[in-house]
């Protein structure tokens, strides 16, 4: 039985990938930082499968001490600060989780890998937040990286680290550059979801207004739990490269918003939606949309949920979900 480390296990991605393993007969453990983290028990209890092992990515002892005990053929290293905005202010945080995390996960694996018969594989999560003010359309893994916040500065450290440990110390380490990639289990603070759970609300009378920031945002949206499954393709490879995973469709802020309403049945979403200058970022990144043709071609990725489906398996789950609270 094969066994897998995930840090940021509590994320969409992670529960989404500890699914998608547990069904490849994988044991999966899943890195969790502090004591009585309020998150692990909900996520116990949807997947008992799953076995906790402490440990941070801001501190490496506890790394070294997590791969120690697990004995891991494959990590995926998940963990991160991903809320985009939030990067903004907490801009050392995001740089020391998201960007110096990513180091301290390499060099564990290479100290810790040196024990080991069987060299640990490592999955890094790059972003397409790297690109930021992209440079060419759509965005290749050879498109060079303009990123316009902490969060998108901080993937491009950890991106090029990976790349680094894996041309000088032989690591089998890739990246996943991937694209925007949404679902039910999605944070509440980020825009998909929070146009879903408040259309739900809306619909239930819940709630009268959703206030947003640049509506005219255009975004690279994948469904998550396509996603997770060119996580671990990538660690089947004999040899370990970077892969952008996209759809090669990009969606204005406006166009989430119609297929939201519409499947509500609510109508004209102008009647519900304004914008609030605190959504907006310092530094905005107006255009993504990603070529993944690499990954089809050498892993034989495809994506199954296109936009439309997406967008209606959230509202339809938070509708769902909101009538439950309603109660």
């Amino acid at each position: 039985m094969p066994r897998a480390l995930i840090t940021g296990i509590t994320g969409q991605d992670g529960q989404h990938l500890a699914e998608f393993l547990h069904t490849k007969g994988y044991e999966i453990y899943g890195l969790v930082k502090g004591q009585n983290n309020p998150k692990v028990a909900a996520l116990l209890a949807e997947f008992p499968f799953i076995k906790v092992v402490h440990g941070d990515l801001t501190d490496f002892s506890s790394l070294v001490a997590a791969l120690r005990q697990v004995e891991p053929d494959e990590v995926y290293n998940l963990g991160a600060i991903s809320f985009v905005a939030m990067s903004f202010t907490q801009a050392e945080l995001t740089s020391n989780v998201t960007g110096l995390g990513v180091l301290r996960m390499l060099e564990a694996i290479r100290l810790v890998g040196g024990e080991k018969k069987n060299p640990i594989r490592m999955y890094q999560a790059s972003s397409s937040e790297m690109y930021g003010k992209v440079r060419e359309i759509p965005q290749t893994e050879m498109t060079a990286f303009h990123p316009r916040s902490p969060y998108g500065v901080a993937k491009v450290f950890g991106h090029h680290m990976t790349v680094n440990y894996r041309e000088s110390y032989g690591l089998f380490a890739c990246s996943g550059i991937l694209f925007n990639h949404e679902g039910p289990r999605r944070g509440y603070e980020f825009v998909t979801r929070k146009i879903s759970s408040s259309v739900a609300r809306i619909k239930l009378g819940l709630q009268d207004k959703l206030l947003l920031g640049n509506l005219a945002a255009k975004r690279d949206w994948g469904y998550a739990g396509d996603y997770v499954k060119a996580m671990w393709l990538m660690l089947q490879q004999p040899i370990a490269d970077d892969f952008v995973i996209a759809t090669g469709e990009t969606h204005e802020i406006t166009e989430f918003l119609e297929l939201a309403f519409q499947c509500a049945g609510l109508g004209d979403w102008r009647n519900f939606v304004g914008q609030d200058a605190q959504y907006f970022r310092p530094a905005e990144v107006d255009l993504l949309v990603g070529d993944a043709s690499k990954a089809e071609r050498q892993l034989g990725w495809k994506r199954e949920v296109d936009f439309p489906a997406l967008v209606e398996m959230m509202v339809r789950h938070d509708l769902d979900v909101e009538a439950k609270r309603a109660k």
